[in-house]
């Protein structure tokens, strides 16, 4: 009997197996043999998916995204279910910023990704639509964050458009550090940046 294959898991297999590739060689080295002979599959069974190189990254940033939209939900339900200014909102808010940081395994590997698609999309006109939709969505999470404390009267007086610019700044010099320079910043330190500056917004 033949084996019934899951095409949303199969997607997935494929989509994980450039992550990895991106992650250990490079953008550069990512074509549709590199990808099958990491996934273990036939060149076959990704063409089937994806079959071109542009289906192939649209693919990978497509689950990207997805991934980090999933976890951003779970944050955002218990975001609209504490009060403005308590500690555990804080708490909340702190986890919700730190998906954007490479603190674990996984988080590393999609900040690696990302910065890739980031680099490649200065010649690569293809990809600036990908690198355009997540800068837009750091900005748009960090700016209802800043709303929020705005609402709440704690920060009453804040300039949103330079605070925004300011806390994705800050958030993209980060990702970018411990990435290229991991002896430089543990991610104890990582976050230990995130929450002074916080504080300096009275979050």
């Amino acid at each position: 009997m033949p084996k019934i294959v899951d095409p949303d898991e199969r997607r997935r297999e494929v989509a994980e197996a450039v992550f990895r590739v991106v992650a250990r060689d490079g953008l550069a080295q990512v074509s549709l043999r590199t990808v099958a002979a990491e996934a273990g599959l036939a060149i076959g069974s990704v063409r089937h998916y994806c079959g071109s190189y542009d289906e192939l990254m649209a693919l990978a940033f497509q689950t990207l995204v997805d991934a980090v939209d999933e976890r951003f939900a779970v944050h955002r339900g218990r975001l609209g279910e504490t009060a403005s200014g308590s500690p555990e909102r804080r708490r909340l808010v702190e986890d919700m910023l730190a998906e954007f940081l490479p603190l674990d395994e996984q988080r590393h590997r999609e900040t690696a990704v990302w910065l890739a698609f980031s680099g490649a999309a200065r010649t690569d006109g293809n990809l600036t639509p990908y690198v355009r939709r997540m800068s837009e969505g750091m900005r748009m999470v960090v700016r209802r964050i800043l709303e929020g404390c705005v609402r709440s009267g704690r920060t009453p007086e804040l300039d949103l458009a330079l605070e925004t610019d300011r806390l994705c700044a800050l958030l993209d010099g980060l990702a970018l550090t411990v990435i290229t320079a991991p002896s430089a910043i543990s991610p104890a330190r990582t976050l230990a940046v995130l929450r002074r500056h916080l504080d300096t917004l009275a979050i």
